[in-house]
């Protein structure tokens, strides 16, 4: 029996991905002038930053238990073995409310088969592991194949990523007020990574030019077998930027597959228009 694949629209993946790779995905919600949005769904991220550059500040919330105990018990019901892939329980409440929907689905149905992980990823890092899960499960392979090799994805994927504007950052509690004011004047873009979930500040740099620069220097230092692997880049509603980064790898790396996608509603709320993320890993592919 095919093993379905779950996952949360913080991966940041676009329907298409979604039918393509037979996801069924389900939305945190963004709160926008005092309505609330299904990420993805009834509201678009381009929504989110045009909102944002006219000075809103979106905020969001984490996947209810209710609205997992519906989505468990429809494959409950039809006994499909489901793997949930979740946005890191660092970055938000949505694998602890999966995980409590969890318990009341199995009272009632004690023989269906579910698998939760927390990825401790996000955006199209976190996106790339629920890929290859889904790929492996089209294939036929076994629960436990896919979850070993989603564990080995999640803990090895690197996240290297800067911001247009601090200001967005201080919203969110990530900078401070002077610390944003003083970035902002100097033309300094952070450059953060993900640790063992958390967003970590990595480095401070002067210029746009110097930070692509370096995002590849990082990106030879932790990376191993990349010319094999699918690279992801996502962004807060600057294509173009994304894809001369991507075509900076292609020549520097000889990278064939890289998936650029647009920062989802959910993650852009916190981190900005104009942000730019980096995905791969950081040992050999599989």
């Amino acid at each position: 029996m095919t093993i379905q694949i779950l996952a949360d629209s913080a991966c940041d993946l676009s329907q298409e991905d979604l039918t393509t790779f037979q996801i069924d995905s389900i939305p945190l919600t963004v709160q926008l002038k005092e309505s609330n949005y299904e990420d993805g769904k009834t509201i678009s991220a381009k929504t989110v930053y045009d909102a944002m550059r006219d000075g809103e500040s979106p905020k969001t919330s984490q996947v209810s238990p209710s609205a997992f105990q519906t989505l468990f018990e429809l494959y409950a019901k039809k006994n499909t073995p489901c793997l949930y892939l979740a946005f890191s329980s660092e970055l938000s409440g949505t694998y602890q409310s999966a995980k409590i929907a969890e318990k009341e689905v199995k009272e009632n149905y004690p023989n269906w088969e579910l698998t939760i992980i927390d990825t401790k990823c996000a955006s199209i890092g976190y996106g790339l592991v629920v890929i290859r899960a889904a790929e492996l499960a089209k294939q036929g392979a076994s629960m436990e194949e896919i979850k070993q090799v989603s564990n080995y994805h999640a803990t090895h994927m690197e996240h290297i990523f800067t911001v247009d504007d601090l200001e967005y950052l201080y919203r969110g509690g990530r900078v401070s007020k002077s610390a944003a004011f003083v970035g902002t004047l100097l033309k300094i873009k952070p450059l953060l990574h993900v640790e063992d979930g958390k967003l970590i500040p990595l480095e401070k740099i002067r210029g746009s030019k110097k930070v692509w620069k370096r995002m590849l220097d990082i990106m030879e230092e932790r990376g191993e077998d990349l010319k094999n692997q699918r690279i992801g880049i996502s962004h807060g509603d600057v294509y173009e930027t994304a894809t001369q980064l991507a075509e900076m790898i292609r020549e520097k790396f000889e990278v064939k597959d890289i998936k650029i996608n647009m920062i989802g509603s959910s993650i852009g709320a916190h981190a900005g228009p104009g942000t730019i993320a980096l995905f791969f890993l950081n040992d050999t592919y599989e």
